[in-house]
């Protein structure tokens, strides 16, 4: 996976000191800065709203189809709609917003937003293409957002996504995304405080079309770490510690 440069040119010294710090430095400017926390509403599969200082964000707004099926699409308003790819399960373009999909920096309703480009899938990208992963700071939090790749994180990514404070990532497992066990590894090299898992079975019945599993797996291979259980919405603070919690949303 790799970081696109923003549009423009970048002197040698100005790219390596961006990359050098990007993945401690704040990701953010004007009210969104402000350490006010955040509160995130689960739309489903790994559609989430997060609102905080002063900006929204809807991440993976999808159409009811394949994995996402029976669920009701977050037709909502946002100040920014992050996806993943424009597969209509992570990407869908029905929520009121700008929608940003390819990687790249941006600025936008006091947010600095960095997208990184990364395979979708185990093999390259040859099945499913490219993916992006989304980090921006909101609220005084640092979010990260994997919820639509398998590909392993390289050294690059690591340095880029830092320590976030909330990690959301897919764990349900089929061809683009983490299974559980690969995505208790990728906690674990990143250390976030909070995670959130998305992209995984919740019912009885696995839809039709859909190649995903349930959670279990995913806690199973994160045994000891505290679980919680908040419902559809969750509310943290600006400063939430040093101990990880897992938040499992419905």
């Amino acid at each position: 996976m790799r970081l696109l440069p923003p549009i423009g040119a970048l002197s040698l010294g100005t790219a390596f000191l961006g990359t050098a710090f990007l993945g401690t430095a704040l990701l953010a400017t004007g009210p969104a800065l402000a350490a006010t926390g955040v509160t995130i509403t689960s739309y489903g599969h790994s559609a989430l709203l997060i609102s905080g200082g002063g900006a929204s964000v809807l991440v993976n707004p999808f159409k009811a189809v394949a994995c996402a099926a029976g669920l009701a699409e977050p037709r909502v308003s946002a100040t920014v709609v992050l996806a993943s790819s424009r597969l209509l399960d992570e990407g869908a373009n029905g929520a009121k917003g700008k929608m940003l999909v390819d990687p790249g920096s941006y600025k936008l309703g006091g947010l600095k937003i960095e997208g990184i480009a990364g395979p979708h899938d185990r093999v390259g990208g040859r099945r499913f293409g490219q993916a992006t992963l989304w980090r921006w700071r909101q609220g005084g939090l640092d979010i990260a957002h994997l919820g639509g790749t398998a590909a392993r994180l390289s050294p690059s990514d690591k340095v880029m996504l830092g320590r976030p404070d909330v990690l959301i990532i897919g764990v349900g497992g089929g061809a683009k995304v983490y299974t559980g066990a690969e995505a208790a590894e990728v906690v674990r090299e990143l250390k976030p405080r909070r995670v959130i898992p998305v992209q995984y079975v919740s019912g009885k019945t696995t839809p039709k079309d859909c190649d995903q599993g349930s959670l279990q797996p995913f806690l199973d291979a994160m045994a000891g770490t505290p679980v919680r259980r908040p419902g559809r919405t969750l509310s943290l603070p600006a400063n939430l510690g040093e101990g990880m919690v897992i938040e499992v949303m419905r």
